[in-house]
Protein backbone atom coordinates (compact mmCIF):
# COMPACT_ATOMS: atom_id res chain seq x y z
CA UNK A 1 0.00 0.00 0.00
CA UNK A 2 1.64 3.30 -1.05
CA UNK A 3 1.99 6.03 1.55
CA UNK A 4 1.08 9.56 0.48
CA UNK A 5 1.75 12.36 2.97
CA UNK A 6 1.90 9.89 5.86
CA UNK A 7 -1.49 8.37 4.97
CA UNK A 8 -1.91 4.91 3.45
CA UNK A 9 -3.41 5.18 -0.03
CA UNK A 10 -5.28 2.05 -1.10
CA UNK A 11 -4.57 0.79 -4.60
CA UNK A 12 -7.33 -1.32 -6.06
CA UNK A 13 -6.30 -4.27 -8.19
CA UNK A 14 -9.06 -4.61 -10.81
CA UNK A 15 -7.46 -5.67 -14.09
CA UNK A 16 -4.45 -7.29 -12.41
CA UNK A 17 -3.48 -10.88 -11.69
CA UNK A 18 -2.94 -12.25 -8.21
CA UNK A 19 -0.27 -14.94 -8.23
CA UNK A 20 -0.02 -17.33 -5.31
CA UNK A 21 3.43 -17.24 -3.79
CA UNK A 22 5.20 -20.61 -3.55
CA UNK A 23 4.34 -22.34 -0.30
CA UNK A 24 1.01 -20.56 0.23
CA UNK A 25 -0.73 -22.38 3.06
CA UNK A 26 -4.08 -22.82 1.29
CA UNK A 27 -3.92 -25.85 -1.06
CA UNK A 28 -6.92 -24.53 -3.05
CA UNK A 29 -4.68 -21.74 -4.31
CA UNK A 30 -1.41 -23.64 -4.94
CA UNK A 31 0.08 -22.11 -8.13
CA UNK A 32 -3.08 -20.03 -8.54
CA UNK A 33 -3.39 -17.15 -10.95
CA UNK A 34 -6.49 -15.08 -10.35
CA UNK A 35 -7.80 -12.35 -12.64
CA UNK A 36 -9.09 -9.63 -10.32
CA UNK A 37 -12.33 -8.44 -11.91
CA UNK A 38 -13.69 -6.21 -9.15
CA UNK A 39 -11.94 -4.62 -6.19
CA UNK A 40 -13.11 -1.69 -4.14
CA UNK A 41 -13.83 -0.74 -0.53
CA UNK A 42 -16.59 -3.38 -0.42
CA UNK A 43 -14.31 -6.33 -1.27
CA UNK A 44 -12.95 -8.14 -4.28
CA UNK A 45 -13.93 -10.77 -6.84
CA UNK A 46 -11.50 -12.72 -8.97
CA UNK A 47 -11.63 -15.58 -11.47
CA UNK A 48 -9.09 -18.40 -11.24
CA UNK A 49 -7.23 -19.11 -14.47
CA UNK A 50 -4.61 -21.68 -13.51
CA UNK A 51 -6.61 -24.92 -13.51
CA UNK A 52 -9.33 -26.48 -15.62
CA UNK A 53 -12.15 -28.74 -14.47
CA UNK A 54 -11.77 -32.37 -15.53
CA UNK A 55 -14.73 -33.74 -17.46
CA UNK A 56 -16.41 -30.40 -18.18
CA UNK A 57 -15.89 -28.60 -21.48
CA UNK A 58 -17.58 -25.65 -23.13
CA UNK A 59 -19.98 -27.97 -24.98
CA UNK A 60 -21.22 -29.29 -21.62
CA UNK A 61 -22.22 -25.76 -20.61
CA UNK A 62 -23.90 -25.13 -23.97
CA UNK A 63 -25.86 -28.37 -23.60
CA UNK A 64 -27.15 -27.26 -20.18
CA UNK A 65 -28.69 -24.18 -21.84
CA UNK A 66 -29.80 -26.09 -24.95
CA UNK A 67 -27.53 -24.01 -27.17
CA UNK A 68 -26.26 -25.64 -30.38
CA UNK A 69 -22.46 -26.00 -30.47
CA UNK A 70 -22.02 -24.78 -34.03
CA UNK A 71 -18.36 -24.92 -35.10
CA UNK A 72 -17.02 -23.73 -31.77
CA UNK A 73 -14.35 -25.98 -30.19
CA UNK A 74 -15.00 -27.75 -26.91
CA UNK A 75 -12.68 -25.47 -24.91
CA UNK A 76 -11.76 -26.32 -21.31
CA UNK A 77 -13.72 -24.79 -18.45
CA UNK A 78 -11.58 -23.22 -15.73
CA UNK A 79 -11.89 -23.65 -11.98
CA UNK A 80 -12.74 -20.03 -11.19
CA UNK A 81 -12.67 -20.48 -7.43
CA UNK A 82 -14.36 -22.06 -4.44
CA UNK A 83 -17.29 -19.61 -4.18
CA UNK A 84 -20.50 -20.51 -6.07
CA UNK A 85 -18.84 -23.29 -8.12
CA UNK A 86 -21.90 -23.67 -10.38
CA UNK A 87 -21.95 -19.99 -11.40
CA UNK A 88 -20.38 -19.29 -14.78
CA UNK A 89 -18.19 -16.42 -15.98
CA UNK A 90 -16.63 -15.53 -19.32
CA UNK A 91 -13.55 -13.33 -19.50
CA UNK A 92 -13.22 -12.03 -23.03
CA UNK A 93 -11.82 -9.48 -25.45
CA UNK A 94 -13.37 -6.04 -25.95
CA UNK A 95 -14.83 -6.86 -29.38
CA UNK A 96 -18.16 -7.96 -27.87
CA UNK A 97 -20.34 -6.37 -25.20
CA UNK A 98 -23.47 -7.81 -23.66
CA UNK A 99 -26.15 -6.20 -21.57
CA UNK A 100 -24.35 -6.86 -18.27
CA UNK A 101 -20.74 -6.97 -19.49
CA UNK A 102 -18.20 -5.13 -17.35
CA UNK A 103 -14.92 -3.67 -18.60
CA UNK A 104 -12.13 -4.74 -16.24
CA UNK A 105 -9.40 -2.15 -16.05
CA UNK A 106 -9.35 -1.71 -19.83
CA UNK A 107 -7.69 -5.13 -20.16
CA UNK A 108 -10.57 -7.57 -20.64
CA UNK A 109 -14.34 -7.83 -20.19
CA UNK A 110 -16.32 -9.94 -17.69
CA UNK A 111 -19.70 -11.34 -18.72
CA UNK A 112 -21.83 -13.75 -16.74
CA UNK A 113 -25.11 -14.07 -18.63
CA UNK A 114 -26.20 -16.71 -21.12
CA UNK A 115 -26.14 -14.20 -24.01
CA UNK A 116 -22.32 -14.41 -24.19
CA UNK A 117 -22.47 -18.22 -24.43
CA UNK A 118 -25.05 -17.97 -27.20
CA UNK A 119 -22.98 -15.37 -29.09
CA UNK A 120 -19.82 -17.48 -28.88
CA UNK A 121 -21.65 -20.60 -30.10
CA UNK A 122 -23.19 -18.67 -33.00
CA UNK A 123 -19.80 -17.33 -34.04
CA UNK A 124 -20.60 -13.67 -33.42
CA UNK A 125 -19.24 -13.37 -29.88
CA UNK A 126 -15.83 -12.21 -28.70
CA UNK A 127 -12.82 -13.47 -30.64
CA UNK A 128 -10.89 -14.33 -27.46
CA UNK A 129 -12.51 -15.83 -24.37
CA UNK A 130 -12.11 -18.19 -21.43
CA UNK A 131 -14.92 -19.73 -19.39
CA UNK A 132 -14.84 -20.45 -15.65
CA UNK A 133 -17.14 -21.85 -13.00
CA UNK A 134 -16.94 -20.32 -9.54
CA UNK A 135 -14.93 -17.39 -8.27
CA UNK A 136 -12.66 -16.26 -5.47
CA UNK A 137 -14.17 -13.61 -3.24
CA UNK A 138 -12.94 -11.39 -0.45
CA UNK A 139 -15.00 -9.31 1.98
CA UNK A 140 -14.22 -5.64 2.67
CA UNK A 141 -10.57 -5.32 3.69
CA UNK A 142 -9.90 -9.07 3.50
CA UNK A 143 -7.74 -9.02 0.36
CA UNK A 144 -5.80 -6.01 1.64
CA UNK A 145 -5.08 -7.94 4.85
CA UNK A 146 -3.94 -11.02 2.90
CA UNK A 147 -1.63 -8.88 0.76
CA UNK A 148 0.09 -7.62 3.93
CA UNK A 149 0.74 -11.18 5.13
CA UNK A 150 3.98 -12.81 3.97
CA UNK A 151 3.74 -15.80 1.66
CA UNK A 152 0.31 -15.11 0.17
CA UNK A 153 -0.06 -13.11 -3.05
CA UNK A 154 2.05 -11.28 -5.60
CA UNK A 155 0.15 -8.93 -7.92
CA UNK A 156 1.13 -8.19 -11.52
CA UNK A 157 -0.46 -6.42 -14.47
CA UNK A 158 -3.20 -8.51 -16.08
CA UNK A 159 -1.73 -8.91 -19.54
CA UNK A 160 -4.46 -10.11 -21.94
CA UNK A 161 -1.90 -12.24 -23.82
CA UNK A 162 -1.37 -14.38 -20.72
CA UNK A 163 -5.11 -14.71 -20.25
CA UNK A 164 -5.97 -15.62 -23.85
CA UNK A 165 -2.82 -17.07 -25.43
CA UNK A 166 -1.18 -19.16 -22.70
CA UNK A 167 -2.55 -22.58 -21.63
CA UNK A 168 -4.00 -22.69 -18.10
CA UNK A 169 -1.23 -24.86 -16.68
CA UNK A 170 1.45 -22.39 -17.88
CA UNK A 171 -0.18 -19.06 -16.89
CA UNK A 172 1.22 -18.86 -13.34
CA UNK A 173 4.81 -19.24 -14.56
CA UNK A 174 4.19 -16.94 -17.57
CA UNK A 175 2.72 -14.17 -15.39
CA UNK A 176 5.71 -14.28 -13.05
CA UNK A 177 8.01 -14.25 -16.10
CA UNK A 178 6.25 -11.21 -17.57
CA UNK A 179 6.96 -9.42 -14.27
CA UNK A 180 10.64 -10.40 -14.51
CA UNK A 181 10.41 -12.83 -11.59
CA UNK A 182 11.55 -16.45 -11.53
CA UNK A 183 9.23 -18.09 -8.96
CA UNK A 184 11.82 -20.85 -8.40
CA UNK A 185 13.96 -18.18 -6.74
CA UNK A 186 11.27 -17.19 -4.25
CA UNK A 187 11.56 -18.58 -0.73
CA UNK A 188 8.57 -20.13 0.99
CA UNK A 189 9.26 -18.92 4.52
CA UNK A 190 10.55 -15.86 6.31
CA UNK A 191 14.19 -15.61 7.23
CA UNK A 192 15.83 -14.86 10.55
CA UNK A 193 18.58 -12.40 11.20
Amino acid sequence: MPIVGGVHQLTYLSGQFLLALPGMGDPRFDHAIIAVCAHDEGGALGIGLGATIDGIGFHTLLDQFEIAHGDIPDAPVHYGGPVEPRRGFVLHSHDWQGQDSVDVGGRWVLSSTVDVLRAIAEGNGPKQWVVALGYAGWDAGQLEQELREPGTWFNVGGEPGILFDVPAEDRWQAAYGAAGVDPRQLVTGGGRA
